[in-house]
């Protein structure tokens, strides 16, 4: 678990090196937004997670694997995740934030 990185994974990185590509300008991690977004466009109120598959559970995802040993405890920590996703991304739209999730 330790070696589970939190900023600057594969999937945000290539998403950040697009964005730039089409002329984007972002923000990082901004701590002052709930959830500290991955990315921040303030230009266009625009906030963009870059959520993994095996921690955030989308919907009908097949990257999405299940642990076989602890599983009650493994569930426990999805539905924690999704239910904080959830509530984040209300709270920014609230801010009128558009929110954005990869």
């Amino acid at each position: 678990m330790s070696r589970v990185r939190g900023k600057n994974t594969t999937p945000e990185m290539r998403t950040r090196q697009c964005a730039h590509a089409m002329g984007l300008r972002f923000r990082l991690h901004r701590e002052d937004l709930p959830g500290k977004p991955n990315l921040v466009f303030p230009k266009h109120r625009l906030v963009v997670f870059v959520h993994g598959c095996f921690w955030h559970r989308h919907p009908q995802c097949s990257k999405a694997s299940f642990p076989k040993s602890r599983t009650e405890c493994w569930q426990a920590k999805f539905d924690a995740n999704i239910t904080r996703d959830s509530r984040v991304a209300q709270k920014l739209e609230t801010m009128a934030w558009r929110v954005k999730i990869v």
